[in-house]
Order: structure tokens, then sequence, then C-alpha cells
């Protein structure tokens, strides 16, 4: 056991005042502090950050005991080693606004979502945050299908929309306006030592979460096998940890990676219980750890080496890929691959390819197929994964006729949003297969808006108000409804990542000109904003930044009241949200609407 760390202890030795050996790190308990933190300032962590400040107290990250200078994020991205030499794949560093930390300070607490102080930074360097970092990955709809899978999105509009806007399938996506807005202020990188204050506080799952030195005294000396994955465990991959496991006599240790949104079903606790149901068909004695390592945007070499370390801090012995072609790179240990597998339809298991007469074999589910089978509600195939497994899949990503969603409706005032919604609204309540909640109108102007100015910060604080209950209704499988203006690409692009955590959303731009929308106005609002009685009119002194990233385009200019509505109603169903199974109604005519 001592020679699996002997590399991380000798480089304890080499600058000493940002390495210690990683029983150093996760023994160092801080007595004493808590009377001055009070005088800090404070940062609260981000989740990638809290992750990171949890892996660098551990241990799991030795032989760093901080957040990395300059001169070694350079080092790192470079040549992939420290300055003295020591493999490292990746930066791990602390990005915080410019004016988060006065610039003579030299100790931050860093605190949980919670506010309780976590560690203390002692601030050896500031540097500008220049990207060298390799960003975190980005926001994704919950269910939103993988890189790489189905055809490429094709542009969409709504009869007589204007211009096209491209969809993403439907997915719930972040499109390009996720990261739109107003640049924000610039970043300061923290460089120093983190000296921890108390264990950080978990939610689900809490009873699994151990430290590497506690994992690695139940494990001892003997060899351990290491599967560390974001994705649910499939037959192929039990079968292939079974089959690595029994050829190394190695105990099996199962990571699953909860920092982040897991692959399929997006919730880092569905994600373990997928893993732990895949453990049951495992052998006796096989360990199932929480571990949060976030997702970091830096190739398959680097991130396989990442895992290796991590794994090697658990006391494995072998990492195990399921990528057939895993690039052959030095890691910390060795890292495994079983080949080429496919499912013997003859012995019904799976197996290596070359065992398998030809004609017999079924190759894997394609990419994006099982996201497809769950969300239309189908069975997932046995011969793909254990019950127990699919059981866990369905009840963490529903089909989506019994999905939470939100429909955020978007544009300028007087450009029918309301109307729309209501519209919408009323038409979801006459079926009654789906619960429907309005978020617009004097209800949200009473209890959310209600005190807020026209500011840029409370018309983003009113978007997150109405973006917040929008989600808990999705939360809870009903149907939200929103129609503020929102006239602001960030603010937007937070609320789809609000609710692309627990259901699907779909932005609709009600895109009507607003020399029509100025016309319709009743109670003369725009005239007043244009005399200058109201400040910060959107559309008049105030702008509206049009979406990029809209599912539905509509123009309710060119299009009659019954028309949009039917245009929203159609994106829900050829999208898998309502059945499309309901008899059409008896209409009448169609008059000029907005």
């Amino acid at each position: 056991m001592a020679g699996r760390h002997e590399a991380a202890r000798a480089a304890s030795s080499l600058d000493g005042a940002t390495r210690r050996t990683e029983v150093d790190v996760a023994a160092e308990a801080v007595t004493g502090l808590a009377p001055g933190l009070a005088s800090l300032p404070s940062w609260t962590l981000d989740e990638g950050q809290l992750a990171d400040l949890e892996l660098l107290l551990s241990g799991a990250f030795a032989p760093l005991t901080g957040f990395m200078t300059a001169a070694e994020v350079a080092s790192v991205c470079e040549s992939g080693t420290l300055p003295d030499g020591t493999a490292w794949p990746v930066p791990v560093t602390l990005d915080v606004p410019e004016d988060a930390v006065p610039p003579a300070q030299r100790r931050l607490a860093l605190n949980d979502p919670e506010g309780v102080p976590l560690a203390v930074l002692d601030i050896s360097e500031r540097s500008a945050a220049v990207g060298l970092s390799p960003p975190r990955a980005g926001r994704r709809g919950r269910h939103a299908r993988p890189e790489g899978a189905g055809p490429a999105a094709q542009p969409t509009r709504a009869a007589g929309a204007a211009e096209p806007v491209m969809t993403d399938g439907f997915a719930g996506a972040a499109g390009p306006a996720a990261a739109a807005g107003p640049a924000g202020p610039a970043l300061v990188r923290l460089s120093g030592p983190v000296t921890k204050c108390r264990d950080p506080e978990h939610g689900p799952f809490r009873q699994l979460r151990r430290t590497p030195a506690q994992v690695r005294a139940e494990l001892g000396d003997d060899p351990v096998l290491v599967f560390a994955t974001r994705r649910p465990p499939n037959a192929r991959q039990i079968g292939q940890l079974r089959h690595e496991a029994g050829q190394l006599r190695a105990r099996l240790l199962l990571l699953p990676l909860v920092t982040g949104k897991a692959d399929v079903i997006v919730t880092p606790e569905a994600l373990v219980r997928t893993v732990r149901a895949a453990a049951r068909h495992l052998p006796p004695g096989t360990l199932v750890v929480p571990v949060p390592l976030a997702a970091r945007d830096v190739g398959a070499e680097r991130e396989i080496k990442l895992r290796a370390l991590v794994a090697a801090s658990y006391g494995a012995t072998h990492l195990f890929t399921d990528e057939p072609e895993a690039p052959a790179v030095p890691a910390a240990i060795p890292v495994v691959s079983a080949g080429d597998w496919a499912y013997d339809r003859a012995a019904e298991v799976w197996r290596p390819l070359s065992l398998i007469e030809p004609g017999t074999e079924r190759a894997d589910l394609a990419m994006g197929e099982l996201e497809d089978l769950l969300d239309r509600g189908e069975e997932v195939p046995a011969w793909f994964t254990p019950p127990a497994v699919a059981a866990e899949l369905r009840r963490a990503r529903p089909p989506r006729t019994e999905r939470g969603l939100v429909i955020f409706l978007t544009g300028l005032s007087g450009s029918g949003k309301s109307t729309i919604a209501k519209g919408v609204r009323d038409a979801l309540s006459e079926r009654g297969d789906r619960s429907v909640s309005l978020l617009d109108g004097d209800l949200v102007r009473d209890l959310l808006s209600a005190g807020l100015t026209f500011s840029r910060a409370d018309r983003d604080l009113n978007i997150a108000r109405i973006g917040f209950v929008a989600t808990e209704v999705a939360r809870h499988g009903g149907i939200a409804i929103c129609a503020p203006i929102a006239p602001y690409a960030q603010a937007r692009a937070r609320v789809r990542g609000m609710v692309s955590e627990v259901g699907d959303f779909l932005l609709v731009h009600v895109a009507t000109p607003v020399q029509v929308c100025e016309a319709r106005d009743r109670k003369g609002l725009y005239a007043k904003a244009r005399s200058g009685l109201i400040d910060n009119f959107t559309g008049v002194s105030d702008p509206y930044e049009e979406p990029t990233d809209a599912e539905l385009t509509i123009d309710t200019s060119a299009m009659s009241r019954q028309q949009s509505v039917d245009a929203v109603l159609h994106l829900l169903t050829v999208g898998g949200w309502l059945r499309g199974d309901e008899p059409p109604e008896t209409r009448g005519p169609a008059g000029p609407g907005h």
C-alpha cells in the first residue's frame, strides 16, 4: 500500500509552500480560526469550485494543497506537469470577480452555498484570469441528446414568422444565448494553500461519501479496479467489469462522479441510484463511493489521467475505461479496456466480439437511442441493461408526456404574449391530461414583482423569481406558462438553466414588430415612454435582446390568435410533451388577434 503513493509523498518535499502530502492535507483541521472568520471577506463557491475544494481538502488532489499559481497553470497546460515535474493533467484554479476581494487582502473565507465557511485561502498570488484553465462543461438541458446524436438541427418557424430560428430538436438544451448578455465583471485568479475549517455538508447519499483515506483503509493492499462514470452503467459494462475484475483478481470500486450533470438522467442522486442498482449484478464486496469530480473540457487523454489520479487516491490499482479505443496514455495507475464487446443473441450474454459467431451479435444502442426510448416512454431492452437499472432510468427520466415543462414566452409589451399564454393554458386545461399553471398578470405583479423597479438588476431579479416558481412547477411534473417581457438574454438563459435541472424548457419568441405593439397600446405606455414620462421602457428607452435560441418564433402581426396558440400546441405535440391522439376541435373562423 505504501508504494502506491510513494511519488506523491516524495513530491511533498518540493515547493512546500503550496503542496504537502495527502495525509497532511486530509488531516489538517483548523483550530482557533472561527473567531477570526467574521472579519475576513468571503466568497461563496459555485458547484465546480466547491468540488475542487473538497478534493483538495480530502487529499484526492494530492500533492496539491491549494489553488494553482499562474506558473503552475502554465506548466500544466503546456506539458501536463507541475513546475517540479510532477505529472498533473489539468489546472485547478479559483477565479472570482475582481471586486470580490480587496487587493491588499491576504486571506479569504471560502463558503458553501449556505454561507458556511469551509476553508480559508491564504492568497499567495493574484493574477488575471486569462482563460488558461479549461472551461467547465456548459449547461445542457436536462434531457438533451448527447453531442453527435441524431440529425443536425434544422431551421424552424411558425407560419407567418419573419425569420427562421434554430431548434435543437426540442431537447431543452441551452442554445447560443446561454452565454449571451453583457460581459460580467473582470475576473481575478487567486492562488494559494487552503486550510479546512469544517467538512462540507452533503445531501442525498451522504452515508456513501467517504474520504480517500477511509476507502483505502477498507480496501487494504489487494488489487482494486475502479470504474469512474457520469453515465448510468449498462449490461455491457457490467459484463466487462466482472471479466476484468476476474482477470485481475481485483475488488471493484465504483465512483459515480456527482458534480455537474450526469449523462441521460442529469441529477447526481439519480446517477448514484443507477450505479447502486448495477452493483447488485457485480461481485460481492463492490463498493460505491460518490466523488465530487467536476467535468472539464480537456479531451479524452487528460480526462483519463485525471480520473486515474483521483482513483489512485482512493486506493485503486487499475482504472477501467469502457472505450475500446481509449488512448494509451501514461497515468498514475494502469488503464484497462475490455476491447470490442457485443451482445450474443444465441447465448443471451454480453461477451468479446471475437467469441461470438458472426451474424448472431447485436450491437449496442446507438448514441441518443436510450434517451429517445425513455422520452417516448418505451421499454428499455433487457439485453441492454438489467431491469433494476432500467427502473431507475425510467424514474429519473420520465416520458415527455409526464415530464415537467416550462413554456417561456418573451417579447415586447403589446406583442401578444399574454394572449397566447392564456390561449395555451385554456387549451391544455380543456384536454385535462396535464397540470398547467399560468405565471402572468396581476398574480405575478402583486406577489412576485411587487416593489421592483425597471432597473436592470430588478428586471433580472423579477425573471429569476418567475423562473424559480416555474422550476418548482416543472419539478413536480406540471407545465408552467410564463409571459414576461424578459428583455435580457442572460436572464432568460439563467431560467433555462434552472428549469433544465428538473424538466424541459421551451422558449417562444413573440416577435411582433415594435410599431405594431405601439399601435395596439391601449394604456398609452409607449407614448408616455417617448415623451419621457416613463424611464427604462423596453423597446423605447431600454433594449430588447432578441433571442437566438428560441424553439419557436411567432409574429402576431401576421398570425391570428388561434394560429399562434396552435403553433405552440403543435410544438408540444411534435416534441412529445402532448399526446397527438386528441380529436381535432371545431373552431370558428379565425379573426385577427394578438
